[in-house]
């Protein structure tokens, strides 16, 4: 029995059906499959939040490891070598599930350190006894150019959650986890303990950082030496926003105050993040170095 929501007696087209349609000239671009996709969920063929997780999805494909990684200088990590006593409270104060395990400095990782495996101490009262070493599990080390679809599809595969990140020289760079490769395709994730990020600005050396939307304009023209207007604009994403004159699209760029911005990640509603450039050196009495996760809650 065919379903006639129309009333004039033909069968109502499915969902897919209507798809099909929509894509029945095939796209020759990605942002012509883009387009396609905007004026389909404009048609109300599907939910904006629906076409946010597509768009997600293909900006992945793009991305490096380098742009969502928790850089080395915010690393909460574990030495092996310190009592239970001496690492609880940064664990407990973290509240993170998965811990780096380090030797003399952040470029020896031993291996990675599970919460989970701490909860029988609780029960001890006598902890002397503790080795880190004998709850080490193996530590994934990836290069900071990996792509992140790859490396979501390397977490699948591997049914592991975190991997540590060298650079070029084989130093440590920072971490990444596979909640850091969703939320570029979901947004936000957020549990009880992600009520507030005040991590706004990563340095990437050489004079590179990235930088998300949602920085307020005051803290950017303070890291940056730059004058944007904190009376118009709240957040450097209203400013870049303002200078496109239109809701820019991933991987576009423009150059302002000696900066260049680049879109690292956008959807159909706002920026999210920013990759920025300083295009000269100035002079040493006028830098200002970004502070690592400095910010405002």
């Amino acid at each position: 029995m065919s379903d006639d929501s129309s009333g004039s007696g033909l069968p109502a087209r499915t969902w897919l059906e209507k798809l099909k349609q929509v894509f029945s000239d095939h796209p020759l671009t990605r942002d012509e499959f883009l387009d396609q996709l905007r004026d389909a969920e404009h048609n109300d063929l599907f939910d904006r939040e629906a076409l946010n997780i597509i768009e997600g999805a293909l900006q992945v494909a793009d991305m490096q490891v380098r742009e969502v990684m928790v850089p080395r200088a915010q690393m909460v990590c574990v030495q092996a070598d310190q009592s239970p006593e001496a690492f609880l409270p940064a664990v407990i104060n973290s509240a993170h599930s998965r811990f780096p395990v380090i030797g003399a400095s952040k470029d020896e990782i031993l291996g990675v350190l599970l919460a989970k495996d701490l909860l029988h101490l609780l029960l001890k009262k006598d902890r002397s006894q503790f080795s880190i070493r004998k709850h080490l599990r193996p530590a994934r080390v990836i290069p900071e150019s990996k792509r992140l679809n790859v490396l979501l599809n390397d977490f699948r595969s591997n049914r592991s959650h975190m991997a540590i990140v060298i650079d070029e020289y084989g130093g440590v760079a920072g971490l990444v986890t596979i909640e850091d490769v969703l939320e570029q395709i979901v947004g936000d994730i957020e549990d009880e303990y992600d009520v507030e990020d005040d991590s706004f600005i990563k340095s990437l050396g050489d004079d590179e950082f990235v930088v998300k939307a949602l920085t307020p304009v005051d803290e950017f023209n303070s890291s940056f030496r730059t004058h944007f207007s904190e009376r118009d604009f709240d957040t450097i994403g209203g400013v870049v926003m303002q200078q496109f004159g239109r809701l820019p699209r991933r991987g576009e760029t423009l150059e302002r105050e000696a900066l260049r911005f680049q879109i690292l990640n956008a959807d159909s509603r706002r920026i999210r993040l920013l990759r920025v450039t300083r295009c000269a050196p100035q002079p040493a009495s006028r830098m200002a170095r970004p502070e690592e996760g400095r910010g405002r809650g």
